[in-house]
């Protein structure tokens, strides 16, 4: 789902379990700005991330419903002092209606992500690919023109429209209105519903779509490619010269066309991959592997990386290393389109996942490496004690979710930093022993 922030502010609690988003559940939640990712910082929140913050204590619905219609009085009072119309009030929240469904999806949120592999494999599922190709064939004078103007390749688009909609198959059928008003009223997040409650009334304003017709996934999210309302007012384009800018309906050019949008002011890079499968040689020193320490190719070359299929490294600019799965799963070597793409969805595995459906709609095999049964050598329940621990000693590892990824590995160094340990940010049993 499409982001939240003035140029993209990317949420992807695009339908929260609705059919949409059921084949790519599981996705690392994570909730940060992130200067150090080479693109402007951009304020993101992931789907789990946003499903675990908007979970309010157990309420039975009579008591988080009573006090319902009293919010909403006083919520058009705030929307008609931020330049809302009566009309608008009026046709937007005459059917407005407390929505208990949309909380108790919120609740069912997992404790633990799904293994990259099978993530990344329900991503570029068979079916999926062939829904994408057929996507590409039916569509391709639009994703030609697309492609032209933004300079965004049509595979990555078709592919965020396989992740978030399976090719506009489940767009979602709850009225956003209510879906975002009772999120308001829940209270957890209140203000950041509340703002984009109001950003869907500027769109019913702007007479881009009327109130009933406004449906989406339990989050709010909307259309073939599931933008939040404000992304909607910040990255909607009128690609077919209709006069409004449609993401909601059959026909999907204004929605590809807005995410090609989305990326291209986020920075994309014309002609550079979001990422590459490398090998590293034995005795690799992990140490250098993460997000924040990008290289120039030939410094990689230098030190023994190869393609993944052992010849030599491509040049396609400074990259960094990742190990998603650690080291014994796929490593990446990522670029600048790899962090404008987290501008989307800010989940690694969300990115991987996009990105290599990308990779084979464009013709590419299969990713190499198979994915460990346990990542860093460690059990689940090892990785999630490792997270307790270095969040109870106050070094920020993010969710116990059992998945270490850069926030996590972050963590780590800064406990190594502060003990006088040298400085790796690998996982690891003696760590976790040492921590104990």
């Amino acid at each position: 789902m499409a982001a939240f922030d003035g140029t993209a502010r990317r949420f992807d609690a695009r339908c929260l379990a609705n059919a949409a988003c059921a084949p790519v559940a599981g996705a690392r939640p994570r909730v940060l700005t992130s200067p150090e990712r080479g693109v402007s910082p951009v304020p993101v929140l992931s789907r789990r991330a946003f499903a675990l913050g908007v979970c309010a204590t157990a309420l039975p619905r009579p008591v988080l419903a009573q006090g319902f219609d009293g919010w909403v009085a006083g919520f058009r009072t705030r929307a008609r002092a931020a330049g809302i119309s009566q009309r608008t009030l009026d046709a937007g929240l005459a059917r407005l209606s407390y929505l208990p469904k949309v909380i108790a999806n919120d609740r069912k949120q997992a404790e633990v992500a799904r293994p990259l592999g099978d993530y990344v494999a329900t991503a570029a599922s068979p079916a999926r690919i062939q829904g994408g190709q057929r996507a590409l064939k039916r569509h391709g004078r639009t994703l030609a023109r697309i492609e032209r103007q933004t300079g965004v390749p049509r595979e990555v688009v078709v592919a965020i429209w396989g992740m978030e909609s399976s090719y506009g198959g489940f767009r979602g059928n709850l009225p956003v209105m209510s879906t975002l008003a009772t999120l308001a009223y829940e209270g957890r997040r209140r203000a950041l519903f509340e703002d984009e409650l109001l950003a869907a009334l500027r769109i019913l304003q702007a007479g881009e779509i009327q109130a009933g017709q406004m449906t989406g996934s339990f989050a709010g999210a909307m259309g073939h490619t599931q933008f939040m309302p404000s992304t909607y007012l910040a990255n909607a384009v009128d690609f077919d010269g209709d006069g409004r800018r449609d993401i909601w309906g059959d026909a999907p050019g204004d929605a590809l066309a807005s995410t090609a949008a989305l990326l291209a002011r986020n920075g994309w890079q014309k002609g550079q991959p979001w990422a590459i499968e490398v090998l590293l040689p034995q005795g690799f020193d992990l140490a250098l592997t993460g997000r924040i320490y990008p290289r120039a190719t030939r410094d990689w070359r230098d030190m023994g990386v190869r393609a993944a299929d052992g010849g030599r490294l491509p040049d396609h600019g400074a990259g960094a290393l990742i190990l998603p799965a650690g080291p014994e799963g796929p490593v990446f070597l990522i670029y600048r389109n790899f962090h404008v793409l987290k501008t989307y969805n800010y989940a690694d595995s969300y990115v991987i996942g996009a990105g290599h459906l990308a990779d084979r709609l464009a013709g590419s095999g299969p990713i190499r490496a198979g994915y460990p049964r346990q990542p860093w050598g460690m059990s689940d329940a090892e990785r999630v004690e490792l997270q307790k621990r270095l969040n109870a000693g106050g070094y920020g590892a993010g969710n116990p979710d059992g998945v270490i990824g850069e926030k996590g590995r972050a963590a780590i160094r800064a406990y190594e930093q502060g003990n006088g340990l040298r400085v790796t940010g690998v996982p690891s049993r003696a760590l976790l022993d040492r921590l104990r």
